[in-house]
Order: C-alpha cells, then structure tokens, then sequence
C-alpha cells in the first residue's frame, strides 16, 4: 500500500498499514529482515551509499528496512514527520539531550518523571548541562524556570506513578515563547491512540516502545518523533555514531503490536477506570491517582487533551513501605515487575523500584510515598483483578 493510498485513513488503518512495502516475495505480513550489513551493485554504488549520494541500506546499526517500517508507522500514528527508533526509552531520551544540547544549555522538566529520567538529566550536570525541576501542573513554575539558556522543556503526562497531568498547550506556548527552544513530551502512558502531542504544540515525542506500543513485554526499545529535518540532522547523527540502534528483530515485534494498539488502550483504560472507582471506596485505600476519576485534580484537563485515561492507576495506603509491601506480597493475578503496559498486570511499589535510585528528597518533591503502589492494569476480567486486591487489602480494611 503506498503512502498516497492513506492519507485522509484513520489511527487503526495506520496502525496496520503504514509502513507497510512488499518484497518481491510478496508477503502479507512484514518480514524480519536479520541481517548486519547489505550488498551494494559495485564499488561506486558502495561508495554512493554509504556517501548518502544514493539511497540504500548501509549497516543495521543506522538503516534496516524492518526498523524503518516501524519508525514510519509510529510517525504517522503520531502526526509527525519522522521517527528515529532507538534501543530502549532511556536510549530515546539519551538521542534527544546528546543531538539538541550542548555544555551551557539548560533544561526545565517536570518534578513528576520516571525516576531514571530525573537521574539522567541530573547527571548531565558534569557536562556542563543544567535541569531545573518545576511542579509539571503549574504552567507559572515553567514559565518562572525558562532562561536566556533553555533549549529544552521535558515532561511526561501523564506522569509516572501518579499520572499528574501537564497541560501540553500551555507548556508548549512557554516553551515557543524562547528562541531555540523546544518541548518534548513522553507519551508512553497515553500512546498515540489516547493521546497526540504534536497536534497541541510539542515538538518532539519520545517513546519507551516496551511498554504499550509492544504490549506483551517481550522486547526493549525507543523512539524519537519530531520534524524530518529534526531527525535527520540531530538525532540520526548520534546514533550512527553512538549505536543505541533499536534491533530488526525487536522492530517487527513492536510493528505487530502497533496494529492492535488502538484495541488494547481502550481496553486497559476501560478495566483501569473501573478498578480505580472500585479502589476509591475501599477504606484501606486514602488516595487512588487516575485522571479518569472526577477527583482527580486535573479530570478536566484528562478530558480535554485526551481520549481516553490509560491503564495506569495509583493508590496509596496507610502503614507506609510495609503495608504496601504485605499488599503486594498478597496478590495472585498481579506480576511483581518494574514493567508496565503489558496485556498481564503488574504491581510495583515506586519509592523501592522505579524510582528506588532517587534521594528521598527527590522522592518526596516528587511525591512519592512509601505507602504508593502502582498498577498497570491488563487484559484479564475486571472482577477477577477486583476480587485479587480486594484480598490483599483486607487486612488493612478494618484499621483504616
């Protein structure tokens, strides 16, 4: 199918076709191509390639036609030009500091990220590249944080683990508002069949391609969306250089999970809203984070950026680090891994996993408690996972 073929085509249409080039063998479903290195006609085809005069694949590290396809079908579920895949998420954010920022730059990003990320962005302070941490809800704290010396403006929404939202429209007028400043937005929560950043002012999309985008928790990997010229002069340089390539294999995994993407986030956030309704009533339970609930403090925001309010749900419980632990000691159905955005769901408990590596003054800025348990919510019944915490909190329902 050719791209003429799907412009004006629906997000589920993308998500099955885009990409999409038969080889003379004329398959249905999208081939793997394994391989490290590709043939070249003669010496001077060769050195046209590999000199970018003449268009081919080169080395697998930088050019595959399996990881274009995903790249290309990512990007037009996104709305954006182009995508880069990388390796793993953290690679993706990796690409993003190392081909837009330099020594001197400065970053603004929000308080409420997944822990690495936050350890990241500190660590660049050894080369000379400065983050500022602002509350992600109040666009005053972004506008107050931005200098003369800000390139980038970073955030998740919603956030991990207590799906704070950020407005991306408010944050990407601020960040516009500076020269040669962009705002890149992690949409791994949302994707793009609940969410799209581009069409509300970002810049730049980043993606852990392990989470929802693949859906099974089988494979690592990233991605980059943004503007071609973007692409192609900032981060495809990195890494063709640096490596953190995104493996052919890996890339047909996650090209097969975009097609059912739309279906399962749908799906996830129908069982996540119903278990997070549930959560609220129940007397062990003294706050539940899920955007999709009215008290919520930015429901509104959910309904008005997103359509839907994804598979994630927090809550937290009296007694600290050892009530959540005995709560999570105590399900059968929940997985106890530090992953997300699988079909089967897991349990974590942030302030010792996910953001485990964080000071506890980070933690606590960042708002994460020790009695916080985070659920990604999966593919089983609904009252199976209701009666399966309904279990492991009942020791606790008498003494809140």
């Amino acid at each position: 199918m050719t791209d003429d073929s799907l412009e004006n085509c629906g997000l589920d249409t993308l998500a099955t076709h885009a990409g999409s080039r038969r080889s003379p063998e004329r398959e249905n479903s999208e081939p793997v191509f394994l391989t490290s290195s590709f043939c070249f006609d003669s010496a001077a085809h060769a050195a046209a390639v590999f000199a970018g005069e003449a268009d081919g694949n080169v080395y697998s590290r930088f050019t595959n036609p399996t990881v274009r396809a995903f790249e290309e079908r990512l990007a037009a579920l996104e709305g954006g030009e182009a995508c880069l895949a990388t390796a793993s998420g953290m690679s993706a954010i990796l690409t993003l500091v190392m081909g837009l920022l330099k020594s001197g730059d400065h970053v603004v990003c929000s308080r409420s990220v997944f822990g690495t990320t936050t350890g990241l962005l500190q660590s660049m302070a050894r080369f000379g590249i400065e983050t500022t941490f602002v509350a992600g809800a109040d666009p005053a704290a972004w506008a107050a944080a931005v200098t003369p010396r800000t390139r980038l403006l970073f955030l998740e929404t919603p956030s991990n683990p207590l799906t704070e939202l950020v407005d991306i429209a408010a944050v990407a007028a601020i960040a516009h508002a500076q020269a040669d400043c962009l705002l890149a937005v992690d949409n791994c929560f949302c994707t793009p069949a609940l969410q799209r950043p581009l069409a509300l002012g970002a810049d730049i999309i980043i993606h852990s391609a392990t989470k929802y985008l693949d859906g099974q928790g089988r494979c690592v990997g990233g991605a980059l969306v943004g503007p071609a010229k973007l692409i192609r002069e900032k981060f495809f340089p990195f890494l063709r250089a640096a490596g953190p390539s995104m493996s052919p294999f890996n890339a047909w995994v996650f090209l097969k999970g975009l097609e059912t993407l739309s279906l399962r986030m749908r799906a996830h956030s129908a069982s996540a809203g119903a278990l997070a309704e549930w959560l609220q009533a129940q007397p062990a339970v003294s706050r539940v984070h899920y955007p999709g609930l009215t008290s919520h403090p930015q429901h509104v925001l959910a309904r008005r950026q997103q359509t839907g309010f994804g598979g994630i749900v927090s809550f937290e419980v009296e007694g600290g680090r050892q009530a959540a632990w005995q709560v999570i000691d105590r399900v059968r159905l929940f997985a106890i891994t530090g992953n997300l955005g699988d079909t089967r769901s897991i349990i974590t408990h942030p302030a010792s996993t996910t953001h485990g590596r964080l000071s506890a003054e980070d933690r606590m800025n960042a708002g994460i408690v020790e009695g916080l348990v985070r659920l990604s919510v999966g593919l089983e019944e609904v009252e199976d996972l209701r009666r399966d915490l309904a279990t492991a909190l009942a020791p606790f329902q008498t003494r809140a």
